[in-house]
């Protein structure tokens, strides 16, 4: 070996890249066995893809039964070798050996597709299943007789694998190949008689030579024994047997009967059949052979995405001594069947979508692959129906990226669960589903909202300061921070100046109030809340709050006349004798600053009691009293309440009881009459009489009424407090009367 091929064979053996680019593929080429960490190509460059963006972008093999044999340099997009490259492993005898490659980056999601082209070096010598191969010869055999010699195998493809086959220089054989399709058959040629007693037994060495360079060799040992006897051999109907067979047939299917035939008689002409020793031994596993009939039936399983054709030699051999042989070969083409579902390979780039995703924005990468071929394994994929995705399909068969179709609302749905269909077009057709869960990530994309807008609060005054008066809600349908809501007061505008006297819990809007309100100062203001969430950047609203102050009965009323002095009013009204009954004396002006029923001021009452004194003028005075209760009662309202308490008597009292009632109100309105003419009498017979509004030192806010008259010589003074319904005054008190002594006159009259 010269030193130019060693270094040429290095050269190979270390790297052999070239770089193509078809159809938004690239293409590299590197030969097996190369050590680990080898340069294929720069991908990035090639791709165009910037080197200092691969980290963050996460470049990286996502795809590809054989990823583990390559890995990619995120430092500087370089695809290298990550592990001893054995093309016979990955490929067995199939050239090209592609290893194709699927790689993705994010943000944006980029797909590209590398097809690594593993090439063959002369890495394997060929071999011999066998170390000696022995033949039986009669010495009656004719030049020209040929003898299948076997095959050697050389795992290489192409140039390296097995070319040609050389014997040693001898007198009585040489070398003949036959080519059967892709394979080389050596046989044994005779081309001299034998003689048995000249040479019984020949040694040859049978060696097979592959193209590689340099040039690997395997030998076999052939030995040759002369014999005599038959001299006729059996011949096959044809060389080469071909047929169809469907994969997983019945075990015991017939598949080819083969026949051979021999023109010697008797036992020398009955023939045998066997397979070639030089089988595979999976052959004996998968096809038995009726030596006497020469079928072939099948053994084992058919599988077609296993092994598509198999190729048999089948020996015909005589009874005679010594035998007399011949073979053929089988070719069995499997058919396939549509056996295989199709399997779905789904990368998932992100289980989560944001909600405001733009529709084209890559989920997922599916890959559908078919074990079977042609129709049966073409496939067809779809989505289930209603979701906002759709299947984008690639420019490699069966390659699909899983898009957004449509905008996503998460406060609408929340996940999603899509079932990913795959079904072949084979008969019948065979499908096979995924389901992917998408889950829809939140964004601040919603308000907060309160619930209820505007927000009217009615608010007692003389409230506590400090202390809750109100709490406002808002919600947000958002998640998570986004949802996290915080309140506060808007103290910017003209509603600032109020809103200084209220603090709100930034946690849950519980508001309270730094003062006390006065209804007969403020009735009524608002202000506004705002609620904030947590997202970013936040969401806000607000919301106004009326406040009503509502008024409370805080406020006695205050007498306008007479003039208060001293924290009592009092006025002297003189009138004439001659004023008649309704004639006015005179008028007292007041007023409560409380509103409603709290400010009405009362002075009609159902019910007067009158306290009348008797005083004389003696040097000790005595004086006796009188009370006089008069009611203000209507002749109906009389007779009703009368009636109604009537009406709970026995039947047996009626007449008593209405007897009774009428005795009884008879002499009451006398009495009432009675009263009221003699004090008409009395005031009229007074000379002079003056009237004054006085004010009890227990006064309660209520309108006192009192009037002075005198009688000769005595003087007297009648209290009428407004007394309400109920109301009473101790017999004997003289809390409501102002006596005036008149030390002019010693008598007193009544």
């Amino acid at each position: 070996m010269g030193a130019a091929g060693q270094s040429r064979r290095l050269f190979l053996c270390i790297i052999l890249v070239c770089l193509e680019q078809v159809a938004a593929q690239i293409k590299y080429s590197i030969a097996e066995e190369v050590k680990v960490g080898t340069v294929v190509g720069n991908v990035a460059r090639d791709l165009g893809l910037d080197a200092s963006m691969l980290a963050e972008r996460r470049f990286r093999i996502v795809s590809g039964a054989e990823e583990a044999q390559f890995e990619v340099n995120v430092n500087n997009g370089v695809l290298f070798v990550g592990k001893t490259i054995n093309r016979e492993e990955l490929c067995e005898s199939v050239s090209p050996c592609l290893v194709n490659l699927k790689l993705v980056a994010e943000n944006p999601m980029e797909i590209h597709h590398v097809s690594v082209e593993i090439l063959d070096i002369n890495d394997n010598s060929p071999t011999f299943q066998e170390e000696e191969k022995i033949f039986e010869i009669y010495e009656s055999t004719h030049p020209g007789k040929r003898f299948q010699l076997p095959s050697a195998h050389d795992p290489d493809v192409v140039f390296n694998t097995v070319r040609s086959y050389k014997l040693n220089p001898n007198d009585y054989f040489n070398i003949q190949i036959r080519e059967r399709g892709d394979d080389k058959i050596p046989f044994l040629s005779l081309q001299k008689s034998l003689d048995r007693e000249k040479h019984s037994e020949h040694r040859l060495v049978l060696t097979s030579f592959d193209g590689g360079n340099p040039v690997r060799s395997g030998s076999l040992n052939v030995r040759v024994i002369v014999l005599d006897s038959n001299d006729k051999t059996p011949a096959f109907m044809q060389e080469v047997y071909s047929v169809n067979l469907s994969e997983n047939v019945k075990l015991g299917t017939g598949v080819i009967k083969v026949e051979a035939t021999d023109l010697d008689e008797g036992i020398n002409g009955e023939v045998e059949y066997y397979f070639g020793g030089e089988l595979d031994s999976e052959i004996y596993e998968t096809f038995s052979l009726d030596k006497n009939t020469g079928e072939i039936s099948v053994k084992g399983q058919i599988d077609f995405e296993k092994v598509d054709v198999y190729k048999l030699d089948v020996h015909a051999t005589d009874k005679g001594q010594p035998p007399m042989s011949t073979d053929c070969r089988v070719i069995i083409k499997i058919v396939d069947e549509n056996d295989n579902q199709p399997e779905i390979d789904v990368t998932s780039l992100s289980k989560t979508v944001a909600e405001d995703s733009k529709p084209g924005t890559v989920i997922a990468l599916i890959s559908i692959t078919d074990k079977d071929v042609g129709l049966n394994g073409k496939v067809i994929c779809r989505l289930s129906q209603n979701v906002p995705f759709e299947l984008k399909p690639s420019f490699q068969d069966n390659m699909y990226s899983l898009a957004l179709k449509d905008r996503l609302d998460r406060e609408l749905v929340a996940d999603y669960d899509i079932t990913i269909t795959a079904t072949d077009c084979g008969q019948p057709p065979l499908s096979t589903f995924k389901i992917l869960h998408v889950d829809v990530s939140d964004i601040n994309d919603n308000i907060p909202t309160f619930t209820q807008s505007p927000i009217q609060l009615y608010l007692l005054e003389n409230n506590v300061p400090g202390k809750s008066i109100f709490s406002v809600t808002a919600f947000d349908k958002d998640l998570n921070e986004n949802a996290a809501l915080t309140y506060q007061i808007n103290r910017e505008g003209r509603q600032g100046k109020m809103s200084t006297f209220l603090n709100i819990n930034p946690e849950n809007g519980e508001i309270s109030a730094l003062k006390s309100f006065d209804f007969e100062t403020l009735k009524s203001f608002q202000f506004q809340v705002v609620a904030t969430d947590g997202g970013s950047p936040p969401l806000s609203s607000n919301v106004t709050v009326k406040v009503f102050i509502l008024d409370q009965n805080d406020n006695a009323p205050v007498i306008l006349y007479p003039v208060s002095a001293n924290g009592s009013a009092e006025g002297v009204e003189e009138i004439p004798r001659n004023l008649k009954a309704g004639d006015l004396v005179t008028k007292v002006r007041a007023y409560d600053a409380d509103i409603g029923y709290n400010g009405w001021l009362e002075t009609d009452e159902a019910e007067h009691r009158l306290l009348i004194l008797v005083k004389d003028n003696g040097n000790v005075s005595l004086s006796a009293t009188a009370t006089v209760t008069v009611k203000l009662v209507e002749p109906k309202e009389a007779f009703a309440a009368s009636d109604v308490k009537s009406a709970a008597k026995v039947d047996k009292e009626d007449n008593v009881t209405f007897y009774l009632i009428i005795t009884l109100g008879s002499v009451s309105l006398l009495f009432v009459i009675s009263i009221i003419v003699l004090i008409a009498m009395q005031c009229s017979k007074s000379t002079e009489y003056t009237s004054k509004y006085l004010q009890d030192a227990n006064y309660d806010g209520t309108l006192c009424h009192s009037i002075q008259y005198r009688s000769g010589d005595k003087r007297y003074m009648l209290v009428g407090p407004r007394m309400s319904i109920g109301s009473t005054i101790v017999p004997g008190s003289h809390a409501n009367t102002l006596m005036l002594p008149d030390r002019r006159h010693t008598s007193a009259e009544l």
